[in-house]
């Protein structure tokens, strides 16, 4: 029987992002002809490889055989063909990453920007979002997390310096409440709350001191999962916020938010590139590795496998 390899490729690609949607733009074909080339393999081998709803699509007991058995063998033949880039004068292929949309902004854009410019045939591929990714199973070559918050089987490569939380409101607000000495005072105050995208839980402000860690649980009127309508509703004086103090840099040097409890805010593993330990690492990915590694004399203690 004669095998069509691109319809095994459309039929692994649909079957692991439950769209034709979503594959047919993943793949850069059209969706009727994406509809078409699986009927047709499904129509070669006499079964049916893919349930059909108005929702989703989802493999059958055979599709989840044939996904099983040769997608793996798939990814291991793309691998390879990224490897012969190493062959090239210059490094190509494209680099899969996910991020959250601030680090995407302030680290990664910043300095990839001339990595860009020097390679033209390297392609990278973000996925900005506010919640975690798992990165075998959704094929991203990388993810950026806090340090304390990556695996241990991973390998984690600092991108960026240590951070520090910052609790702020707006010189209006202060002008109606007045500024803490201690976390325990926020009890009295109005606090604009973050909802966590992937927990769904509200984030306890947490702080630290010599007296060991400090956990409270704000109230105020309102609550985001976005930090830059946090970083508004602060500047608005709507209550006080708390955020890495990066995000607030700007509006605190020209003096828009005010700062407090700085003392109750040490600082913590920043942000980390991390990947699978069993990844082949392409010529393309290891240039992207090295433009973002963040170098200093000491590295910080992180969970993960780091490289130093």
């Amino acid at each position: 029987m004669k095998r069509n390899l691109n319809d095994l490729l459309y039929f692994i690609t649909v079957a692991r992002e439950g769209s034709f949607t979503r594959a047919a733009a993943q793949l850069g074909v059209t969706q009727p002809a994406l509809s078409q080339a699986i009927s047709a393999l499904e129509e070669r081998l006499q079964i049916r490889l893919l349930t059909r709803t108005t929702r989703n699509v989802s493999p059958t007991v055979a599709g989840e055989r044939l996904l099983v058995s040769i997608g793996n063998r798939i990814d291991e033949i793309a691998a390879e063909l990224d490897m012969l880039t190493e062959l090239r004068d210059k490094p190509a292929g494209t680099v899969r990453i996910t991020c959250g949309p601030d680090v995407l902004r302030t680290i990664l854009l910043p300095k990839l920007t001339s990595l860009l410019h020097e390679y033209p045939d390297i392609h990278i591929e973000f996925d900005a979002n506010h919640g975690f990714r798992d990165i075998v199973a959704d094929r991203f070559d990388a993810g950026v997390r806090l340090g304390n918050t990556i695996d241990k089987d991973m390998i984690a490569v600092p991108i960026g310096p240590k951070l520090r939380m910052a609790a702020v409101a707006s010189p209006e607000y202060f002008s109606r409440f007045p500024l803490p000495q201690t976390p325990h005072e926020l009890t009295q105050h109005r606090c604009i709350n973050q909802r966590m995208v992937k927990s769904g839980g509200i984030y306890v402000w947490d702080f630290d001191q010599d007296g060991g860690d400090l956990n409270v649980r704000v109230t105020g009127q309102l609550t985001f999962n976005t930090s830059e309508h946090i970083i508004d509703a602060a500047l608005a004086g709507l209550g006080m916020a708390f955020l890495p103090e990066e995000e607030f840099e700007p509006h605190i040097r020209e003096g828009r938010l005010i700062r407090v409890l700085e003392a109750w805010c040490r600082p913590f593993p920043g942000y980390y590139l991390y990947y699978p330990s069993r990844k082949q690492i392409s010529p393309a990915f290891a240039l992207v590795i090295d433009a973002l590694r963040f170098y200093r004399k000491q590295q910080p203690p992180s969970p993960g496998r780091l490289q130093k």
